[in-house]
């Protein structure tokens, strides 16, 4: 165990991979599918093998800049991990290039969910379960490295809130890169499994399969939205299994809500969580707009139908605003039942304007972060007051007074950065044939790490298997760049960290 921690992270996210593989083999030898548990085992034991080697190698070299380190490793782990964890995928699939295996395990790790196999039943359930294991894992290990990584550096949405002091920093500056990461991991790892196995269970009851209950349950914990039945809409559970889920979705809020069972009193102070209440406030609007678009409408309609279609159509808008506002992409059964019913369109804008606001700080959502338009929102309340009262003063402490200025500051370099890179990403997908509507809908769904929101606006023609694989790469980047976030490549440019 000691010699273990020596061992590089990134080696250790190898074997953690490694030991992974050895899921769907077992599944796939349940199923009688020798050939791809032949492949995962093998595989399996290979990567062990290889890993064991490099970390022995490099079990005594000492870091000269830890926060460079742990930055490098971060997006190393984006980066090339898929490679590794593609293998068996390639090895299983014989139609399958190595280029869109690998787009296909990093748009898994990075819980974006883009697929490219439109029909769910193309490949075997062995696989479908590699899929859903490896955005579960990729969720958890976004979890540690918020905690472990990015919070020491203020960095991720850290940044938004009250710095410390530099005698509070400095006990927090000596701890172990490897203690800190061990803590992270004993504080998230039975929490984050706990509510998993839940959801799982409840989805069972519901009357959903245990294969495909277990899935959407490690989907919606991780907000990766993937699924063996093409989404919620192929499953049996129907309105219960939606609600469940719904209500699991709430981890992507808030980061208090996933360390409840190590600091109880959080429970007490998460409604005046700001991230909480700017998403109960955004529910309430957005669900009260959509309803009242369809219900507008749909007048003609008889007063029965209307009711009905009408509760439909609230169940399904409410849904589907946690679904995207938490960046998982899961898309309601009830949802087309509302379009029909007033024969409107679904409003694609509004949807992706929730993607880009995303979920919480230190969760598995992407996105901007609710903390960062909040503060946004409080500079702009605080801009009003002064109109009117030029001259007032602006209460609530120092703290909060920080968090509306500086804070805002920051929140407003961020979202200029975040827009900037949608304006980059959609330009390039665009000189590979895409049109401009297509091209800045995937800059979107990549950066916001929503994969499935590209193909939820009714486009048929919309699927990533048509890419080409020059566009896949670009999106690929983009999915890098919307998970670690652009202040974290920004941060290793800084010039400390390299002298």
């Amino acid at each position: 165990m000691n010699a273990l921690r020596k061992y590089p992270l990134f080696v250790l996210l190898m074997m953690i991979g490694a030991i992974a593989m050895l899921v769907p083999a077992a599944h796939a030898a349940r199923q009688e599918d020798w050939a791809i548990a032949q492949v995962f085992s093998q595989y399996s034991i290979l990567i062990f093998a290889v890993s064991i080697l490099i970390g022995t190698t490099m079990m005594n070299r000492q870091a000269r800049n830890l926060s460079r380190s742990n930055l490098v490793t971060l997006v190393l782990a984006f980066t090339l991990l898929p490679a590794f964890l593609a293998l068996p995928f390639f090895e299983s699939l014989a139609s399958l290039s190595f280029r869109r295996a690998y787009f296909e395990m990093l748009s898994s790790f990075t819980t974006t969910g883009a697929t490219l196999f439109d029909d769910p039943f193309r490949i075997s359930e062995s696989l479908h379960l590699w899929r859903g294991l490896v955005g579960w894992l990729g969720g958890f290990f976004m979890l540690v490295a918020a905690m472990a990584i990015l919070e020491p550096q203020r960095i991720g949405g850290f940044e938004m809130r009250e710095t410390m002091s530099a005698a509070s920093q400095a006990p927090s500056q000596r701890i172990e890169n490897d203690v800190r990461i061990l803590r992270a991991v004993l504080l998230l790892g039975p929490p984050y499994f706990i509510f998993t196995a839940t959801l799982a269970l409840l989805l069972i009851f519901s009357g959903e399969r245990v294969f495909i209950a277990t899935i959407h349950a490690m989907s919606t914990l991780s907000t990766s939205a993937i699924s063996p039945v093409a989404g919620i809409g192929g499953a049996q559970s129907a309105f219960v299994g939606e609600a469940l889920i719904a209500v699991f979705l709430v981890f992507a809020v808030s980061s208090k809500l996933m360390t409840l069972n190590h600091l109880p009193n959080r429970v007490r102070t998460l409604p005046r969580d700001p991230e909480f209440q700017l998403f109960v406030i955004v529910i309430a609007t957005v669900t009260l707009f959509l309803v009242s678009r369809h219900w507008i409408a749909a007048l003609e309609v008889n007063a029965a139908q209307n009711v009905m279609a009408g509760l439909r159509a609230v169940w399904g808008s409410v849904f589907m605003t946690i679904s995207f506002l938490t960046t998982t992409g899961f898309e309601s059964s009830y949802w087309h039942e509302a379009q029909n019913w007033s024969g409107l369109r679904s409003p694609g804008i509004l949807l992706y304007g929730l993607a880009v606001m995303g979920g919480g700080v230190a969760t598995t959502a992407g996105g901007v972060k609710l903390l960062r338009i909040y503060s946004l929102y409080r500079h702009g309340m605080r801009e009003m007051e002064k109109l009117v009262h030029p001259n007032s003063v602006g209460g609530s402490g120092s703290s909060t007074r920080r968090f509306r200025q500086q804070g805002a500051e920051l929140a407003w370099v961020f979202l200029m950065l975040f827009l900037m890179s949608v304006i980059v990403v959609g330009l390039a997908l665009s000189l590979f044939g895409i049109n401009f509507e297509n091209a800045f809908a995937l800059a979107t769904a990549s950066l916001t790490n929503t994969g499935p929101i590209y193909l939820a606006l009714g486009d048929f023609s919309a699927h990533y298997a048509s890419l080409s694989d020059e566009a896949l790469g670009v999106f690929s980047g983009a999915m890098i760049l919307g998970r670690v976030e652009t202040l974290v490549f920004i941060a290793l440019l800084n010039p400390d960290y390299w002298r």
